[in-house]
């Protein structure tokens, strides 16, 4: 079960990033409320997931996937959301990192 809070709260970080540029760094909140809201609440999430999943996960390991799940997702809806530029390498090092995130999932007992 700590595998998937911790999935679950690398999806989650996705979402706070991805609701932090939509509220274009919380800033003008007069017009991004609901983007500001909901960076709060996928923060508020992500890190409580984060919590449970170190209950049962080394500390490291966690972390690593955490974030390694909330960059390689962050950078892909970087481009197909944002349109953000994007190029063969660093598709190949988005590759790379969610290769190590599975790497970390298989030698972690």
């Amino acid at each position: 079960m700590a595998w998937i809070f911790l999935i679950f709260g690398g999806i989650c970080e996705i979402g706070f990033t991805t609701c932090l540029q939509a509220s274009n760094n919380l800033t003008n909140l007069n017009k991004n409320w609901l983007w500001a809201i909901g960076f709060f609440i996928f923060l508020f999430i992500s890190m409580y997931m984060l919590n449970l999943a170190a209950k049962q996960i080394p500390m490291g390991t966690c972390y690593a996937v955490w974030t390694g799940i909330g960059a390689a997702g962050t950078v892909l809806v970087g481009i197909f959301v944002f349109h953000e530029p994007t190029n063969l390498l660093r598709l190949i090092f988005i590759i790379t990192l969610i290769g190590s995130i599975i790497g970390l999932k298989i030698v972690s007992h």
